[in-house]
Order: C-alpha cells, then structure tokens, then sequence
C-alpha cells in the first residue's frame, strides 16, 4: 500500500465566482493529488479587478482562534507543507507564523512556500502594515517564496530591470529558494519565471498572453509546491509548473474567458503539453567566487 500523500495547508483570498486565491490553489493541488486543509483569509463575492466586491473578513481573534485549532489539531502530523497568499489585515501573518513555527517544531523538514501577495507594475494593493506583516514574518519562515518581479522590487526597496538585478534582490532577500514571476525576457514577445536556490539559476520563458486574467500567480504557486512536494527535481518541477500555466492561460484566452478555466484545463495541470523555453544563467554567487 503506497504511503498516502502529505497535506497542504493553503491559507489565502476565496472568491464565490472565479478562480484566484484559494480557489486556484485547492483545485491545482487537488488535482496533482494532494489533500488540501483550506482556510480563507478573506471572502469576496469575485476579484476586485471585476467590479466592487463586497470584503468578507473575518474578525481577529476568531481568525487567532482557528489557527490555535490548528495547532492542536489531532491530525498534524498528515501535514507536509504549507502554501499562503493573499491576507485580509496586518495580524493574519503573524497569526498564520505561529501555526509554521508550530509545524516546523513538529516536521523540521516542513515545506513552506510563502506567496507574497501584495502588489504589481501599480505598486501595492494592500496596506503596507500588512505587506510589511508578510515580509517581517513570514519571509523568514519560507523554504520558498514565490514574488513578482513587482513585490520583490518592493521588497528589496530597489527597481528590477533586469534579470542579474533580480537575482541579486532575491539573494540578499533571504529564503533559500526563489520563484520569480513576470521576469524580463530574453526572448521576443515573452515573458518568464526565473528560479533561484543554491544550485540553479533558471529562466524559464513562454510567449505573453495579453490582458491575462487574475490567478496566475496563485495557480504557479500551488502547482509548483505540488511539483516539489512529489519529490521532482527542481529544474524539471519548474518546467513542468510553467508549461502548466502557460497552457492553461492560452486555453482560457482562446475561450474569451474573464476567469482561469480550471474546471476544463485539469490535463493541463498533470500532463501539460506546452513549450517553455529553459535557459541557466549565472547564479550571482557563482561570480563572488570567481
């Protein structure tokens, strides 16, 4: 009897109509196998980009009260890794640090991916108390974090033009491995997710889809969790994860859908079928030991 998989506590936005945040991330891991313990950080009725949506939050201590349920949960111990997004006030992410603390003093080889959801190209579109909570907190519990370009210029207080700068941000940020989406391409009319840990340097590059409905980041985030979870080397998850999303935004464009559509693109999730383009680059500490 093959030992069941390990489950994945994800911990972000849910929307009643759409696929972003939670909903993205439960479908995706679902989907790769996984089982999934959902907690919401904030309900709306569909993304905010679609129109007013009515923010659902819940108040402080019971969101405080849940986490210490979770803490004590009899069935902790089936937890293997750990995903967070998208949070609805400044005391989510030091509430949601003690539960990864709690984790990691039970399971030291927990895997937590930390997605700083927090800003774009505009600049943040949270308040800063709260993106300030994310990186003071949590950055430094991640095994990996998964940033745009955006967030983790942000992040570094620097502007990232290029690739090498990206790199140097994400190096002196601190977790041992990095996923950064919306890279700068090196190829035309593309657009890339560049990987970073102590062994890779990679870039992984696919053609841009313009006007992109919401959830990609949530969708690359989950899936590339599910990848690293599975055991896959980090090269091949990142490939994988990217030809995945990729595929799934050129079948939701080809649609005309105003929402990811998960629900039709399940294959894409497990076998995807799309090219991506993978290149190495020079890792920064590779030059300092030149």
């Amino acid at each position: 009897m093959q030992d069941k998989p390990g489950a994945v506590i994800v911990i972000s936005s849910h929307v009643v109509r759409g696929s972003v945040g939670n909903r993205a991330a439960v479908f995706a891991l679902e989907t790769l196998g996984f089982p999934v313990w959902a907690l919401p950080t904030i309900v709306l009725p569909w993304h905010p980009g679609h129109g007013p949506s009515t923010r659902m939050i819940f108040p402080e201590s019971d969101f405080d009260k849940a986490i210490d349920d979770l803490i004590r949960a009899p069935w902790l111990g089936e937890v293997k890794a750990v995903l967070t997004g998208y949070f609805g006030n400044v005391a989510q992410p030091r509430s949601v640090a003690r539960l990864i603390r709690a984790l990691k003093e039970r399971n030291p080889d927990l895997l937590y991916v930390c997605d700083p959801v927090m800003g774009d190209f505009g600049g943040l579109y949270i308040p800063q108390p709260t993106a300030e909570a994310i990186r003071d907190e949590l950055l430094p519990l991640a095994t990996i974090a998964t940033p745009n370009r955006y967030e983790l210029a942000w992040l570094s207080g620097a502007p990232l033009d290029t690739n090498a700068a990206i790199m140097d941000a994400a190096v002196a940020l601190g977790p041992p491995r990095l996923l950064v989406t919306s890279a700068v391409p090196m190829m035309a009319g593309g657009t890339g997710n560049l990987y970073l840990s102590g062994n890779h340097a990679l870039l992984a590059e696919h053609r841009l889809v313009d006007n992109p409905p919401n959830g990609l980041g949530d969708l690359l985030s989950a899936v590339f969790t599910a990848r690293i979870l599975s055991g896959m080397d980090e090269e091949k998850a990142l490939q994988l994860s990217t030809a995945s999303v990729f595929e799934v935004l050129a079948r939701t464009a080809k649609r005309g859908s105003d929402e990811l559509t998960l629900e039709t693109d399940s294959s894409s999730l497990s076998s995807p079928m799309a090219m991506v383009q993978m290149r190495r680059l020079v890792h920064p500490l590779q030059k300092l030991k030149r």
